[in-house]
Order: C-alpha cells, then sequence, then structure tokens
C-alpha cells in the first residue's frame, strides 16, 4: 500500500509536481482478508504519515483516496467488501477530506494507463509537441500491464470489445485528457505465472522444475492455499522451467508492432525488484538492460537454485516467467533495451502519481 503526498502547482496545460513523500507498507491489504480490522490499522498507519507531511491547516481539503489493485481484485467478493468498509470508516474518523467514491477497486486497464501517465510526465514527454511517448511495462503480485501509444493501425482501431488477449486476458483503449487527448490501448493480463498455473488446476498441490528440489511450502495466493514444491526425484533447472511457463505465456498475448520497433520502455515493479535480487542491476541505480540479460541471469539463477534459495526460493521461476513474458508474450527481441527504473527524477514510476493527476484532472482544476 502506497500513502503519496503529492503537491501540484497547476499551470495552464500541465501541472507542475512540487514534491512528494511516498511512503509504502508490507503486507498490503489483501493479507487482511480474514481481519479487516487490523487491515483498517495499517491504514490508519499511512495516515499518520499524512498528517506528519500535510500541514495541518491544510488538512480538511486534502482528498484520501484509496484504489485498490489485483489483490483485493482476486479475493472473493464479500472478503473484499469487508475491507473496503474498513477503510471507508478509517476515511470518515480522519481529519482528511473523503471526496465520493474516494475507496475503490481499480481494474488493470486503469492501473496500465495512470502508470504510463506517471512515468511520461516524469520524463517530460507529456510536454513535448511531438507523439513520442514512451511505453511501461508493470508487474505485481496478481496483474501485469503494458502501455504504449499506438502507432500501428491494428492498435489504433480497436474498440472497447476488442481483445488482444484470450478471453481471461483483455485489452481496451482508454481515453486520456491532457493538453490533446490521447487514447492508450493498454494490454492487462488478468494474473502473474502463479496465478495462471495454479487456478487452472483442480487440486491444491503444485510441484514445479522451477522450485528447488527440496522445498516445501504452503503458498497462499487469491484466498486459495496450495501446497507447492519442488520435483524431489526429477530434474530442475532453467530449460524445463522455461518450457513450464511457455505453456502459460506463449500464444495469449497479440504481440503489439511497437514492441519490435524503437519505443522505449520503462519496467518497474517486479521487474525491477527481482533484477535487482538477481544482481542484474544495482538496486540504489537501476539501469539499461536487455532482454537477453534476463534470460543470461534467469539460466544463472534457475542452474545454481541453492545459492540463490537463501534470497527467494521462488527467484528461478519469476526471472524464466518475466523472460518468457517478454520474449514469447510480448514479443521483444533479444538485443531491446528496457529502462529498469524504481524511480524517474527521485519520484516513484509507480501508478499512484497518475492516479493523483487524474483525480485533480477530474475536479476540473486548472
Amino acid at each position: 500500500m502506497h500513502s503519496p503526498h503529492l503537491l501540484f502547482v497547476f499551470l495552464v496545460e500541465l501541472p507542475v509536481l512540487d514534491n512528494e513523500m511516498y511512503h509504502a507498507v508490507k503486507p498490503g491489504l489483501s493479507a487482511y482478508k480474514d481481519k479487516p480490522e487490523e487491515g483498517g490499522n495499517t491504514i490508519r498507519a499511512l495516515l499518520k504519515v499524512a498528517k506528519k507531511t500535510v500541514p495541518e491547516d491544510e488538512w480538511k481539503q486534502t482528498p484520501v483516496v484509496l484504489k485498490a489493485t489485483a489483490g483485493l481484485r482476486l479475493l472473493p467478493k464479500e472478503k473484499a467488501n469487508a475491507l473496503l468498509d474498513e477503510v471507508r470508516e478509517v476515511f470518515d474518523e480522519s481529519p482528511f477530506f473523503v471526496p465520493n467514491n474516494s475507496v475503490s477497486i481499480m481494474n488493470g486497464t486503469n492501473e496500465g494507463v495512470l502508470a504510463w501517465v506517471t512515468v511520461n510526465f516524469l520524463t517530460g514527454h507529456l510536454y513535448a509537441k511531438t507523439r513520442k511517448t514512451v511505453g511501461i511495462l508493470d508487474l505485481g503480485g496478481g496483474s501485469t500491464q503494458i502501455t504504449f501509444l499506438p502507432k500501428s493501425k491494428v492498435n489504433v482501431q480497436l474498440n472497447s470489445t476488442d481483445t488482444l488477449l484470450n478471453p481471461s486476458l483483455c485489452t481496451h483503449r482508454k481515453q486520456f485528457s491532457l493538453p490533446q487527448p490521447v487514447t492508450l490501448p493498454t494490454s492487462t493480463c488478468s494474473t502473474t505465472l502463479y496465478n495462471s498455473i495454479l487456478t487452472g488446476l483442480d487440486w491444491k498441490v503444485f510441484t514445479s522444475s522451477c522450485l528447488p528440489k527440496k522445498f516445501r511450502e504452503d503458498w497462499t495466493f487469491g484466498g486459495i492455499t496450495y501446497k507447492v514444491s519442488g520435483i524431489p526425484d526429477g530434474y530442475a533447472g532453467y530449460k524445463l522451467c522455461y518450457y513450464e511457463v511457455m505453456r502459460v505465456v506463449k500464444g495469449i498475448v497479440h504481440q503489439p508492432f511497437e514492441v519490435k520497433g524503437s519505443s522505449i520502455f520503462y519496467a518497474f515493479s517486479y521487474y525491477f525488484d527481482r533484477a535487482v535480487e538477481s544482481g542484474l542491476i544495482d538496486g540504489s541505480r537501476g539501469g539499461m538492460v536487455e532482454v537477453r540479460d534476463f534470460k543470461k541471469r534467469a539460466k544463472e539463477v534457475c542452474n545454481k537454485m541453492t545459492k540463490y534459495r537463501p534470497i527467494s526460493p521462488f527467484l528461478c521461476m519469476d526471472m524464466t516467467y518475466i523472460t518468457c513474458l517478454l520474449k514469447e508474450g510480448f514479443g521483444f527481441k533479444d538485443n531491446t533495451m528496457l529502462q529498469l527504473a524504481k524511480k524517474v527524477n527521485n519520484v516513484e514510476t509507480s501508478w499512484a502519481l497518475g492516479a493523483t493527476f487524474d483525480h485533480f484532472n477530474n475536479l476540473n482544476i486548472h
């Protein structure tokens, strides 16, 4: 969960970000599906941070908004609603301004678009008079998005009922008001590898060559607990792991023209975190990598699982999934350059800033 405090100075066309206070806590709200009151306490803790950041005489006019993402989208409806109701109560008892519909579950399409707005705002592309922008790749615990400004006629002509993906992985166009309105198609996948594989099973036992042979663990996702393990008497390693992942990824995603061209893509969230954990990039600086670098490091991690297990027993699976998603899913070439970044100009590259931009834009403040 994130508690960004964003102070805007509005100009004729676009706002200027004056400063940001970004604070994240773990686990996310969905972890409290059976204890919504405890989930409410984490929101209270975030609001304490907000109180220290926002001057007291501005509390009553500072809006508080919660937009839940895939974690709550994957929960049973009654459990998700219980958490949202708890957040509403916490908001109502706070000294901040609570706008209408301040607590909601955001769909994956908006998540991708708002992250695109954040990155292009921070890189200055929204100010440019040309249509040159950067694409974004976002990967979280429950969903993954690719968002870009379309160039090919196939992508531009999509309407809200068309799909670039299979029925469970939908793509939509979305209109976003900027100085000049632009329409962004965002490919929004409903789940990451774990959920894609596990929810397709009729049983709750999952073995994989992507995991260390002696690994055993109960693992909960989307409100369901699975028994997850390696294959004790079988094989483990990159080649078999890639084959497992490819059965989930290959052929389900339309490969847009933009990924084969000169478009620049920023990748963050799990792309960044796993690259840091595997030693591919430095966590304090980020960096530019080629798609083939993910592949090379995935091979090393998978073929030396005991070395990387203390970091995460799922690292081989994650790195292989990222490699396969980029290559077989989206169609990136081995030599495609990706900018891995947690921050741009010292501001977080999440959807939060874009959501704030959108919130104030909808208030028609100019």
